[in-house]
């Protein structure tokens, strides 16, 4: 029954939010912002109290005409006021739709669950805040909910005297009770905002702020309905005397005509049963997921975080600060969308214009929506930055080939005569081949050394391009190039010192990043772990040699994992990620920057967090000789 209902909820729902996508734009659609609107109606509620506060007046007779002298006051009294009850009638609304677009969406059971809890509890003290508002006012819809109030409360067997008896006489209401509605008035609105705090820390890039447009649309709305339709006051409360008429505020009071209707009983019966529905329904709707979740990995920087049962990509991705693009993060503007490589995922509930039949076919999937139903290998676009460095198809021609170890050949390709390549240190492109494969490698040459594209390209046995590098291709000879392409790149905000770990032909980017880092006269301190089997297979060892001696903030550290008898080797041996694992037992106040194998890469990534590196300070690039279904790898594909 629940699925049935979520399943027409969801087509309704996609209606009404592709309607205001046509109107506002995914970016501005109010119904993927509705906390952040939430949350800014609060502090317009918050500021607009403390002002009438300013004036009201805590007594039996002072009350009323206090809000009365600041309703007349010209002009700025009664738009607060206004403001104020609309204000907090806008909350119960977005609260309300908050809630039934997550229970239309299914993101509240699992670990939403806490979230969902501690949103009904939101809920519950947002109505208790708002009845204790409209005490305030003592008039005389005041008058009725509080006997309406009491007479409901006295049905539970917990009171030795009914309540009632205290609105019986205009004599029984004294200024201490109005003094205790105050401080009441002024305590719930604090809890409240501690109870948001507890909200929101479960959710992963929770959105406090709505976008400026929106906010002030919000305050334009509230302004003119101050203006059109002021919030007043239904004359003084008499306890003597029942008002025969009355303007209800349904959004807070909508049960309470019942109370006239219905016997107390049945009142709480519905309410209660409402309630404990709500709080029940993530157990009524849990399903079974696995009890560990899933491994999500990412290229061409290879990330690795967990995704919890339940939880989409994006939700894990920003938990563990894995900065994935997003903008709405409601499946509606696309900037999420990325290429599942390997793995499963349940889509989700999604706009379709933001992802067609023929993306999914090729693998597309947006993140924010997408759940993880194995283990994955997801590949995105994560930095801003990379619109600075647009990519580009062109020709290009080898200049030089240099053979700089038996496996390892370093090509030199020469740009079109006035054309430029702009990219980051650490970033790849691709060679396109003529049947539309590519072969993707590390710009080896940092980005202000712009006479030549250095690529370090290592020769893999029946490759059918480094094969062609090593038998075929001399000098003169023509490729078709795109790129830039990757987010392996040096992040310069922060000044922790680095740790670059390179294995075999992994030295390429690093290489790049190093002169680039040195070039731009950066005082960080800076160590190259380089591991590659044998000595030969450092084939440009003497380059971090010199940078060693010409830099007092670079140390070179070359380990071996099978030296040879020839080499005569004394200095580091074993795998290179335990090298740093000896070296550096505590790893909290670095970055690492690691280029090599995918065994390599998993492999160093985990220990390095077991020692105290945060992950959001590990930066990878992993080699992958297997086929992919997408076009941009990580350093070299099916060589």
């Amino acid at each position: 029954m629940i699925k049935l209902i979520q399943r027409i909820g969801q087509n309704l729902l996609l209606r009404v939010e592709n309607g205001f996508n046509t109107i506002f734009g995914s970016e501005l659609n109010p119904m993927y912002q509705l906390g952040a609107l939430t949350f800014f109606l609060f502090w317009v509620v918050l500021v607009s109290g403390f002002y009438i506060y300013a004036f009201y007046r805590t007594g039996v007779n002072e009350a009323y005409t206090s809000v009365e002298a600041l309703t007349q006051q010209w002009y700025l009294g009664g738009i607060m006021r206004s403001m104020h009850r609309y204000a907090s009638d806008g909350m119960v609304v977005l609260v309300l739709v908050h809630m039934m677009r997550n229970f239309v969406m299914n993101r509240f059971s699992g670990f939403r669950a806490f979230s969902w809890i501690t949103g009904i509890v939101l809920l519950l003290l947002l109505y208790i805040s708002g009845l204790n508002g409209y005490f305030l006012v003592w008039d005389q819809f005041a008058q009725f909910i509080a006997v309406a109030s009491t007479e409901w409360l006295d049905w539970l067997p917990i009171f030795n005297t009914p309540l009632v008896r205290n609105f019986l006489l205009q004599e029984s209401v004294n200024d201490r009770f109005f003094s205790l509605l105050a401080f009441a008035h002024i305590g719930i609105p604090l809890a409240m905002l501690i109870f948001i705090m507890v909200h929101t820390q479960r959710v992963s890039g929770a959105r406090n702020n709505p976008s400026k447009q929106l906010a002030l649309g919000m305050c334009l709305t509230l302004l003119v309905l101050s203006l059109i339709k002021p919030a007043v006051s239904q004359g003084k409360a008499d306890l003597s005397t029942f008002a025969a008429q009355l303007n209800m505020d349904w959004f807070y009071l909508s049960v309470y005509p019942l109370a006239y209707i219905w016997s107390p009983g049945q009142l709480w019966a519905l309410v209660g049963g409402i309630l404990a529905f709500l709080l029940l329904l993530p157990l009524l709707a849990r399903t079974k997921h696995t009890k560990e979740g899933f491994q999500i990995a990412t290229v061409p920087s290879v990330h690795a975080f967990t995704a919890k049962p339940g939880e989409t990509v994006l939700e894990a991705a920003l938990r563990q600060d894995v900065r994935l693009p997003y903008v709405c993060r409601d499946g509606a503007c696309g900037a999420c969308k990325g290429t599942i490589l390997h793995g499963t995922v349940d889509y989700g509930v999604y706009q379709e214009s933001a992802l067609s039949e023929e993306e999914k076919l090729r693998g597309c999937a947006l993140f924010c929506r997408a759940t993880p139903l194995s283990d994955l290998e997801i590949e995105y676009t994560e930095n801003e930055a990379l619109k600075q460095v647009p990519v580009k198809i062109m020709q290009c021609g080898v200049h030089k080939m240099e053979r700089l170890a038996p496996d390892v050949m370093v090509l030199y390709l020469k740009l079109p005569q006035g054309k430029k390549l702009q990219f980051f240190a650490g970033q790849y492109l691709d060679i396109l081949l003529e049947d539309g494969a590519r072969r993707s490698f590390s710009f080896a040459n940092a980005p202000h050394d712009e006479e030549f594209i250095q690529l370090h390209i290592r020769h893999i046995p029946n490759g059918r391009f480094t094969t062609h590098v090593f038998t075929q291709m001399k000098e003169g000879d023509e490729l078709s190039v795109e790129g830039p392409l990757g987010t392996f790149f040096l992040q310069d905000e922060i000044d922790k010192p680095i740790i670059f770990v390179a294995g075999a032909t992994g030295f390429a980017p690093v290489k790049s990043m190093l002169e680039h880092a040195f070039h731009a006269g950066s005082k960080r301190r800076m160590l190259l772990y380089w591991g590659v089997r044998m000595r030969k297979d450092l084939y440009m060892g003497d380059l971090p040699e010199l940078w060693q001696q010409e830099h007092e903030n670079f140390t070179f550290i070359p380990v071996l994992s099978e030296p040879g008898p020839d080499d005569n080797w004394q200095g580091r041996t074993g795998l290179v990620h335990e090298a740093i694992l000896q070296d550096h037992p505590d790893l909290s106040g670095f970055q690492i920057y690691a280029c090599g194998s995918m065994l390599m890469v998993q492999a160093a990534r985990p220990s390095f967090i077991a020692q105290g590196l945060p992950e959001n300070a590990c930066f990878s690039d992993a080699f992958t000789l297997s086929p992919r279904k997408s076009a941009q790898p990580a350093t070299e594909v099916q060589p």
